[in-house]
């Protein structure tokens, strides 16, 4: 349990910085303007560490007035412990452009640099 409380912590610092690295211009935008995530996460969809980890990002996100089908859209890619699936994971949410992609690991950090090194 003290993990999964270490990893929220981690992953609401983690899209907090990430949240105020955008542009303030962007945040400035109008407010019906839809943002998009993407997560490419290395478990699988059915994986309970993947969900909780889901769980502890749409809880970090609701304080900063972030909720989905509202202001935010979030694209999911799951992993199946396959490099060539996560790389290819990695290149379909390249090309969906989203404002930010979160992974975490080397598992999945590798693949999105092969395929990117920005997100216009």
């Amino acid at each position: 349990m003290a993990s999964y409380i270490g990893r929220r912590k981690f992953l609401a610092t983690l899209l907090g910085g990430a949240v105020a690295m955008w542009p303030l211009a962007a945040r400035a935008q109008k407010a019906d303007r839809m943002r998009r995530i993407g997560v490419l996460n290395t478990f699988a969809a059915e994986d309970p560490e993947g969900q909780a980890r889901i769980a502890a990002l749409l809880q970090a996100l609701q304080p900063l007035g972030w909720t989905v089908g509202t202001n935010l859209r979030i694209d999911h890619r799951w992993g199946t412990g396959d490099a060539a699936t996560t790389r290819k994971n990695a290149a379909e949410l390249v090309a969906l452009a989203p404002d930010v992609i979160l992974t975490s690991g080397a598992a999945g950090v590798g693949p999105l640099l092969e395929t990117t090194r920005s997100v216009q």
